[in-house]
């Protein structure tokens, strides 16, 4: 293979055959092929996308880049869930050991969060001591004793993702559909998943902003999901403001243990219990979505989910006092509470924008490498659509860095716009169901499959 010829014949829009990107990424994991030829070849991709042929050959070489988890001695359909990226999407936390007490088993491996979108691991390790590196073996008996485990990429999983994935972080070619695609399946499959549901976020606060790409992404991933053998659904949900109310590592799992506890907001539920209805419908666990929307309401009413998230946190090492306690947790050098500047609704709170100032306060990272503060973050008191009295509380923010408070509330309210009438609705938080048939409006009061 001559590397300069395909960097060009893909340059030039032409397609590459399975051969061809299977020694592509062979020679790029073993480091025959050099970061600067790789990189050109982002780039064309990035520039003139792949067929749908070359998207799924690239998958097969990743996932053959690495060892496979089997997960056949775990009884049942193995089902997990996999967000595009959100600011206070937490819902990983809640959705995981709720659909496993439904029963059926959620294998998840999840990942970190960077740029404004957050990121499950990250919450997770907020729990102190909280282990999110098992090894298979591991891995397999926590999923067995609890019917759910959350874990982070291993060095031995699709390795080839995260070599590419670096690559692509310092190239600007992370936003490309066939590379996003190949990422998020070929780790799915290596995980030894059967089913897999996708939450794709649309807005502002999403990880793609144009709502043409961002049905261009969901469709390609149910679409080569589904040829791959992997069982795959996809939702489109509204990413506009913030989902929840706390944005931020600890707030952000504190929120999820409330909800478990049957304390959470309305929208987190919301997002939640759709995910979780498409999970256990393709887990065999209910005939309709509307059924299995009843069936998780009552789960959470009983407290079994929050017992069997307790459980697998002290499986995986954490200290489940936190969880029993939250209080216990370390605070932050700074609390600062944002009053509103004027009476009124808030109109709109920009997603984007907080989650950007999250970061600033030491709750996000801008490379991978990057550490953050597990405490940092912010907690909202309103939320699009709420009424507001001049200098009522719209957030309190938590941070170690140090920052002049008026200074900090006045860039927080960057995020916020106001009016003097209520804002109109929105309309559904939840847009639309794709499958393998296509796109349908999504409502768990139909009896759709």
């Amino acid at each position: 293979m001559i590397f300069p010829d395909l960097i060009a014949r893909k340059r030039d829009g032409e397609a590459l055959t399975a051969e061809e990107i299977y020694s592509m990424v062979t020679g790029y994991t073993s480091g025959q092929i050099p970061d600067y030829q790789m990189s050109a070849m982002l780039m064309a991709v990035y520039f003139q996308g792949m067929t749908d042929p070359e998207i799924a050959a690239l998958t097969r070489a990743m996932i053959d880049s690495g060892d496979r988890i089997d997960l056949s001695g775990i009884p049942g359909v193995k089902v997990d869930k996999h967000s595009t990226g959100g600011v206070g999407d937490k819902v990983s936390l809640i959705l995981a050991p709720l659909v496993a007490a439904a029963g059926v088993p959620v294998p998840m491996m999840a990942g970190r969060g960077l740029g404004h979108t957050g990121g499950t691991l990250d919450k997770l390790e907020a729990i102190p001591g909280f282990r999110t590196q098992l090894s298979d073996a591991e891995f397999r008996d926590v999923l067995r004793q609890t019917r759910f485990a959350m874990i982070g990429q291993t060095e031995k999983i699709v390795p080839a993702d995260r070599k590419l994935y670096a690559l692509r972080d310092v190239t600007a070619t992370v936003p490309s559909i066939p590379l996003i695609v190949s990422s998020i399946l070929s780790k799915k499959k290596a995980e030894g998943t059967d089913a897999l549901v996708l939450d794709v976020k649309i807005g502002r606060g999403a990880f793609l902003k144009s709502r043409k790409e961002t049905h261009r992404l969901a469709e390609a991933l149910v679409r080569l999901g589904n040829a791959l053998g992997l069982r795959t659904r996809a939702l489109l949900t509204r990413m506009d403001q913030p989902l929840g109310r706390a944005v931020g590592n600890w707030p952000e799992t504190r929120e999820a243990v409330q909800t478990l506890r049957g304390q959470g907001p309305e929208d987190l539920l919301e997002v939640t219990l759709a995910l979780g209805s498409v999970m256990l419908v393709l887990g065999g666990k209910a005939e309709g979505y509307g059924e299995a929307a009843a069936t998780l309401k009552g789960l959470l009413a009983s407290g079994e989910p929050f017992r069997r998230f307790r459980e697998m946190t002290r499986l995986q090492g954490g200290d489940v006092s936190f969880l029993e306690e939250p209080d216990r947790f370390p605070g932050s050098a700074q609390t600062v509470d944002v009053p509103a500047p004027e009476a009124g609704f808030v109109s709109d709170i920009d997603a984007f924008r907080v989650g950007l100032y999250a970061m600033s306060l030491g709750a996000g990272r801008t490379r991978k490498e990057d550490t953050v503060d597990p405490a940092a973050g912010l907690v909202l008191h309103k939320k699009a659509g709420s009424p507001v009295e001049k200098g009522e509380t719209l957030a309190t923010v938590y941070t170690n860095r140090r920052e002049d408070p008026e200074h900090l509330g006045k860039r927080l309210l960057e995020s916020f716009a106001f009016s003097p009438e209520p804002p109109d609705d929105p309309g559904p938080l939840v847009e639309e169901l794709l499958d393998e048939t296509g796109r349908h409006p999504f409502q768990t009061k139909k009896p759709l499959r």
